[in-house]
């Protein structure tokens, strides 16, 4: 069974340790992690919470940036394409030669990483070639199969679709537990159980996406 890990690094270890430090309130997520191709890894970055024009005037200085352009602007940030520099991309390299798939990758005062290894020895091996610089915070095994990008399982994700068409979130509520239960033949109890799974990851992984602020 595949084994997860989450661990912070600073960004003086892996990017952009001086355009976050010239716009400190920016945040910054990697929307395509990796390819079979270097000259694509990690291209599109989200960068929201900031100033989006000293941002992008920092990025042109950071030693970590070979080269960066504004694909798309909004209201609260922008849609960069970023061409990461030789450092960036050798430490990448050798996080995959560890046998470490990248899930999740955002930084604001440090970065943030989810990590998939498809055994624990392998999650040894990598902590001990990478040493205290990535700092692990939890590891945990994963028993379903996710159904989306927000890490909800496939029954997870059900029992939240009918609990809303059936108006178990509405207000005034107009169902019951139990009628989901009777909607999906399960026992009530396995129902509040799933839709506590189900918030506590959807809480883990939108509003929590970090990961730091809960405990192991």
């Amino acid at each position: 069974m595949s084994l997860v890990a989450e661990f912070s690094v600073p960004t003086d270890d892996f990017a952009l340790d001086s355009a976050l430090d010239a716009v400190p309130e920016m945040r910054v997520e990697v929307e395509r992690l990796a390819t079979h191709s270097r000259e694509w890894v990690m291209p599109f970055v989200w960068a929201t919470g900031g100033d989006v024009d000293a941002f992008e005037e920092a990025l042109a200085d950071d030693e970590t940036v070979a080269d960066a352009r504004t694909l798309d602007r909004f209201d609260d940030g922008s849609l960069l394409a970023v061409r990461w520099a030789e450092t960036v991309e050798s430490l990448v390299d050798a996080m995959t030669d560890q046998h470490a798939a990248i899930q999740e990758a955002m930084a604001d005062d440090e970065w943030f990483l989810r990590l998939r290894f498809a055994e624990a020895r392998h999650l040894s091996s990598f902590r001990d070639h990478f040493g205290s610089d990535f700092e692990l915070h939890r590891k945990y095994r994963t028993s379903e199969p996710r159904s989306d990008e927000f890490g909800l399982t496939t029954r997870q994700r059900e029992v939240l679709v009918v609990a809303s068409q059936l108006g178990y979130f509405a207000v005034p509520r107009s169902a019951t537990v139990e009628d989901i239960a009777d909607r999906l033949d399960i026992s009530a109890n396995s129902v509040s159980q799933r839709l506590r799974r189900a918030h506590d990851a959807l809480v883990r992984n939108t509003l929590l996406i970090d990961g730091r602020k809960r405990p192991d």
